[in-house]
């Protein structure tokens, strides 16, 4: 096959204690899916139907190492959400609740990073959210830790500082949607294809950070990840 341009390139995350990569697909992410969050974003957290958005395979940033993030462009309002990124490793169409762990590949720490002035004016217009959540390395992520290795996760502490200090603090056994449900929930509409990732949602404590902050995020068992704002 001859191709018109150059492929772009392919967008791969570390895995724990291996040499090979996880190759990414599609990027899910679930809005509001901490109840203390959805009260602090102004919405009710009574458990309606999960929502999701996207992020293109071009927002992740491997942050298995410490990385940085570029300050990005038409923003003042730059804000840090700590998240459980699921990684699908067998694909399918309406999978049960009961069996949608077996398609869970890994686990990692991942950081939603969004422009928050721009999706909230989005939002209230009734706007997509594209451009206050779907730019270029909006999506730091660590290293992929196997679910063959270490099981599935239910309760883990979730956490981000920034300069040492404590912005967000909860632990995954709060989601409103668990993950199991949120894979089950997405595949109803959307086949999962080997290499979809789906960001969980963050806790409360969501808030702005400026050039130069040095961010760390954690997830008891997956371990931390450090990612620095640059100017």
């Amino acid at each position: 096959m001859k191709l018109a341009l150059e492929a772009p390139p392919l967008h791969t995350l570390a895995v724990a204690g291996r040499e090979e990569r996880f190759p990414v697909n599609r990027v899910f992410c679930v809005g509001r899916n901490y109840a203390a969050h959805a009260r602090e974003m102004g919405q009710d957290p009574d458990r309606e139907p999960p929502f999701f958005f996207m992020k293109p395979a071009g927002a992740v940033v491997d942050a298995c190492a410490p990385a940085s993030v570029p300050y990005p462009p038409k923003t003042t309002n730059y804000h840090h959400e700590i998240e459980l990124v699921v990684a699908i490793g067998r694909g399918g169409r309406d999978i049960p609740i009961a069996q949608a762990l077996d398609h869970v590949w890994g686990y990692a720490v991942g950081l939603d990073m969004t422009r928050r002035d721009l999706q909230l004016q989005a939002r209230d217009k009734g706007r997509p959210w594209e451009f206050g959540k779907s730019f270029s390395l909006s999506a730091p992520i660590g290293a992929l830790h196997r679910a063959e290795d270490i099981g599935h996760l239910a309760n883990a502490a979730i956490s981000l500082t920034v300069n040492g200090q404590p912005r967000q603090s909860s632990d995954i056994h709060k989601l409103i949607w668990s993950v199991a449900e949120c894979v089950a929930y997405l595949s109803e509409y959307d086949a999962l294809e080997p290499g979809d990732i789906i960001m969980t949602g963050t806790p409360e404590g969501v808030n702005a950070v400026v050039a130069g902050d040095l961010m760390r995020g954690e997830i008891a068992g997956l371990g931390a990840i450090e990612v620095r704002v640059t100017g």
